[in-house]
């Protein structure tokens, strides 16, 4: 019944136009779900912590900066960028949300990578070739904003390869999922780690390799600290690893996210995703002092490394699934439950002997998943610098919770900050209760708290929101 169940996923993948080579990386997924094998957990008696990674300080100390710029030239720039941001409301590209203003000019994710990119060509006279991995979503909006921006310009490289697609699941009978309303809705990306499968059917390596390019950098588009590096291209080239992750101190607020560790039986560094985490060893895997380090999905490839791994398996990592469960719209709870059969890019590092880790800090990981994110990035607590850096004076920001009800998706989110994110230099935390719209040259401070009024609130201009909601008049007396 399995096979059968997945030959209609397949036949309506062909009608699609999709490749073989796209099936077959949906069939090791598909079958190791319907098998749901024990290997899938990684156990903590398997493993050993991940410890004592080089920081990037300790790394800038060693570098020669000058020959840094050699190791620099010879290194490629791709950019995932297949998401809708769906859990924000979107329609279309993530990377086309607005973050912040500079110089008068409105910034989306996409300008400012491509800022970043310009910058590190004009300054250090190298090609730093950009390609973004977009989606069947995706694909029309992004490529629109390259060709229409004249001072980027790319010749011989791809600006996209296109990632692939597969159909939704049916969570209790394992057929593919059905939306007569919108088909669309049937599909959905096949997570990160189809990057390995999508860079091998465009050929990309072939033609890197071709122009003398010998590193591949990778890292998400809603990361806008994820900069390219002439320090780290360089360290990564005295090593002669063919794989490093980029990792990060864990604090509370990462305990769930994916970490590094050490297979006991292999040597080989592993990721481990919480849903590859068997319930009696949650604790210890969410213990930030055993495992200090997270993945920020930011890795380093040496070209001809990945080339040979992606022949040795016929373009088809074999990377562990990860089951994504949801309903077949996203928007309606109450449609079909489905699941999404997914990969992890990092999850790669597992094939590699040698494969290393290398410590940066928080201005290296400025993800935006959530309208909480959002909020920081586009608060006082940044400035966009004329080389598109995000700076901030410590990066450690204030913890957000918005009342989802009103904040989650992105039109709503902007209806209730019409005129400028409230201040949040002087802010610890800032939780939002109920239906509030804010003035202009509001300021957070301290452990902001504004409950929930039962009715839509106003906060005036000029307020300062703190512990006690809406400071009275006379507070400072």
């Amino acid at each position: 019944m399995a096979d059968e169940a997945f030959q209609r996923s397949a036949d309506k993948m062909r009608e699609r136009g999709m490749s073989e080579l796209s099936i077959n990386q949906f069939k090791n997924v598909y079958h190791e779900w319907r098998n749901d094998a024990q290997g899938a957990w990684i156990r903590e008696h398997d493993v050993e912590p991940l410890t004592d990674v080089p920081s990037f300080h300790d790394v800038y100390a060693t570098i020669d900066h000058t020959k840094a710029i050699n190791a620099f030239a010879k290194t490629a720039f791709l950019k995932l960028n297949g998401g809708l941001g769906t859990s924000m409301g979107l329609e279309s590209a993530k990377s086309l949300i607005p973050v912040r203003r500079h110089k008068a000019r409105q910034m989306r994710f996409i300008d400012i990578i491509i800022g970043q990119v310009l910058t590190a060509r004009q300054r250090l006279d190298v090609a730093l070739p950009l390609t973004f991995m977009n989606s069947f979503r995706t694909s029309d909006d992004t490529m629109r904003v390259l060709h229409r921006n004249p001072a980027f310009v790319q010749r011989d490289i791809p600006m996209e390869i296109l990632q692939h697609q597969e159909p939704k699941i049916d969570a209790e009978t394992g057929e593919p999922a059905t939306c007569p309303k919108h088909p669309d809705l049937e599909w959905c990306p096949p997570g990160h780690g189809d990057v390995y499968a999508s860079i091998w059917e465009s050929g990309l390596l072939d033609t890197l390799q071709s122009k003398g390019f010998k590193y591949l950098f990778i890292s998400n588009s809603d990361n806008l600290g994820a900069r390219p590096s002439r320090t780290l291209a360089q360290h990564f080239e005295n090593t002669g690893a063919p794989f490093m992750v980029e990792v990060a101190v864990r604090t509370e607020a990462d305990r769930k996210g994916g970490h590094i560790v050490r297979d006991t039986h292999t040597g080989r560094l592993v990721l481990r995703e919480m849903t590859q985490v068997a319930d009696e060893d949650k604790a210890a895997a969410q213990d930030i002092v055993k495992h200090p380090y997270f993945n920020t999905n930011s890795i380093w490839i040496r070209i001809d490394a990945l080339k040979e791994k992606l022949e040795q398996y016929q373009g088809v990592l074999p990377l562990p699934v990860i089951r994504n469960y949801k309903t077949v719209d996203p928007t309606d709870d109450t449609s079909d439950k489905v699941v999404q059969l997914e990969t992890a890019m990092g999850a790669a590092i597992g094939l590699f002997d040698g494969a290393i880790c290398v410590q940066v800090d928080r201005m290296r990981f400025l993800p935006v998943k959530t309208t909480d994110d959002l909020l920081i990035m586009r608060s006082d607590r940044f400035h966009l610098t004329d080389s598109y850096e995000m700076e901030d004076g410590n990066y450690l920001f204030p913890s957000v919770s918005l009342d989802s009800r009103y904040y989650k998706r992105i039109n709503d989110f902007n209806e209730r900050f019409p005129y400028s994110i409230p201040s949040m230099a002087a802010a610890n935390s800032v939780t939002i209760h109920g239906d509030w719209t804010f003035g202009q040259n509001v300021a957070f401070y301290g452990d902001a708290v504004l409950e929930d009024q039962d009715r839509p609130s106003y906060v005036p201009n000029g307020e300062f929101v703190g512990p006690q909601g809406v400071e009275p008049d006379d507070w400072f007396e």
